[in-house]
């Protein structure tokens, strides 16, 4: 069975980047890309009016945007075109996912954001704190990203508590699709009163990561290869202002504990990440409910 990737679309720079990136990604793991707008449903709006004729327009011109963003994708990635009706972008995505059992849900960033950055807004908030599905959030700017570059690596985000069961078998699945390395990440920041120990504290710590890290690793298939890196500062962001980015790479991130079984819910600590984070970052719940973004055909729960 064919593997789907949604890309939510709008004609604009987010819109582009997100298709860009989505093409990228279809590319390297064998996916179909569908480029999905949607448009207001009959009861999202009082002031849009119920006229067929007026439908009809909406409905043209989505087709004619989804056109020209299908005309700039590479002739070697397989792209369709997907309009719905939703009482929000972000429900009618998810819908679109369903429908194709998609693998994940790719949005770029909302305006404001600067080159390189994430910025999310109404939609793509809504789809990190209620998707099903993964979601891909792609940084501004990635249309610049030349077309062979492809996927490079993948640097996944590892806490000190158990639970990332479902984030590093969408890691490995996603490395053997693409056939790209590993690097398992630990943020060990210490943000402590000036009186605090912060010496003693750093070094339990390090033990606690390191032991992490090893389980994580011992989890991934033998076959990948896989690098350990920790990223020390006085602060989440800090930590993750030092580490580098290759320009194929990608972040992937679990869903925080607080989310029901199946569903996302951005933690803090991802949050404070994607400030500094400057390549796509996936964002995987708990547990999913028909794959991954590498297309694995075995359904979880």
């Amino acid at each position: 069975m064919t593997a789907h990737i949604v890309v939510g679309y709008t004609a604009t720079k987010a819109g582009r980047d997100a298709v860009a990136f989505g093409a990228r990604l279809a590319r390297a793991t064998g996916a179909v890309l569908d480029v999905s707008i949607v448009l207001p449903s009959a009861d999202r709006s009082v002031i849009t009016p119920p006229a067929d004729g007026y439908s009809r327009v909406l409905r043209d011109q989505a087709q004619h945007w989804i056109a020209e963003a299908i005309d700039r994708i590479p002739e070697d990635v397989v792209a369709h075109a997907q309009i719905r009706a939703a009482e929000s972008f972000a429900a009618g995505l998810e819908s679109i996912a369903h429908e194709l059992d998609a693998r994940c849900i790719v949005v770029g960033a909302s305006d404001g954001a600067l080159r390189g950055h994430h910025r999310l807004g109404s939609t793509t908030t809504e789809l990190v704190h209620s998707s099903d599905v993964p979601v891909v959030l792609v940084p501004r700017g990635a249309r610049k990203v030349a077309p062979e570059t492809g996927i490079t690596r993948l640097t996944v985000a590892v806490g000190t508590r158990p639970g990332a069961d479902a984030l590093l078998e969408a890691t490995a699945e996603l490395a053997d699709a693409a056939s790209v390395p590993v690097r398992l990440l630990s943020l060990l920041p210490i943000d402590l009163p000036a009186t605090a120990d912060t010496g003693a504290i750093r070094i339990a710590a390090s033990s606690e990561t390191e032991q992490v890290l090893a389980a994580a690793r011992a989890d991934l298939p033998a076959g990948l290869r896989v690098d350990v890196v920790v990223a020390e500062g006085e602060s989440i962001e800090d930590a993750v202002s030092h580490l580098d980015w290759q320009g194929g790479e990608i972040a992937l991130v679990g869903s925080s504990r607080l989310a029901q079984p199946r569903r996302l819910f951005l933690g803090s600590t991802a949050a404070k990440m994607l400030k500094e984070i400057t390549v796509p970052v996936i964002v995987v719940p708990r547990t999913t409910r028909s794959g991954s973004v590498a297309g694995s055909e075995e359904t979880r729960s």
